[in-house]
């Protein structure tokens, strides 16, 4: 009898469709453009576009792609989004992008206050706002003129902090835990393994008790 191997799984590392977006239609506008022509418009799409790239090599990362994300972007525009029809290509919302003052501002706030025992993920974003809220202003209204009616005020607040919490995690991933969130996780540990090795010798003593009952 012929047994069929389904333990194995196939993941295929997509791009998200806020990128697809993005990178389509630069694809598309270079699509007959010769080698050297794409790739010095590719080093200038990159440069203006180092946030949403910079986000989604993020994401592609933590669901566990380890190949390189620059070179993967760079063929998939090159000879697969530029032959995308314009039926494939789904209408969704304007991708918003931040000033990069913002992002700088983001990441000074975070590697300033990282390492303090009180800077947690959950009141982060909160102490930035407080912080930086005539900057977040301004690029509230600069985005609102820009884009007008193709943006609504809870989706720009939406994006700041969805790209905070993103430099956040980015930033504890090439800079590791803190010492004292480290120290946390390590009592937690050692007060498991000793519920465990109490419970164990709990169990070992009542053993013990019910056989000297018994005899």
């Amino acid at each position: 009898m012929t047994s069929t191997n389904t333990n194995t799984p196939i993941f295929r590392f997509k791009f998200s469709n806020e990128f697809i977006e993005q990178l389509t239609p630069f694809a598309k506008l270079h699509q007959y453009s010769d080698r050297d022509v794409y790739k010095e418009e590719w080093a200038r799409w990159v440069a203006n576009n180092d946030e949403l790239i910079c986000n989604e090599g993020l994401r592609l990362k933590n669901i566990g792609y380890d190949g390189n994300i620059h070179h993967k972007m760079y063929k998939s525009g090159r000879y697969y989004f530029r032959n995308k029809t314009e039926k494939q290509i789904k209408t969704r919302r304007q991708y918003i992008s931040l000033e990069h003052e913002i992002i700088t501002t983001m990441d000074e706030h975070i590697s300033i206050n990282f390492h303090s025992p009180t800077f947690k993920p959950s009141t982060a974003y909160e102490q930035f706002c407080n912080d930086s809220s005539d900057l977040l202003t301004d690029e509230s209204n600069r985005l609102k003129e820009e884009l007008q009616d193709e943006i609504h005020k809870e989706d720009i607040w939406s994006k700041f902090k969805k790209t905070y919490k993103n430099r956040y995690y980015l930033f504890q991933k090439n800079h590791g835990r803190r010492q004292d969130m480290t120290e946390r996780e390590d009592r937690n540990e050692e007060y498991i393994e000793t519920q465990l090795y109490d419970t164990k010798n709990t169990n070992t003593e009542n053993k013990l008790l019910l056989f000297r009952t018994n005899y």
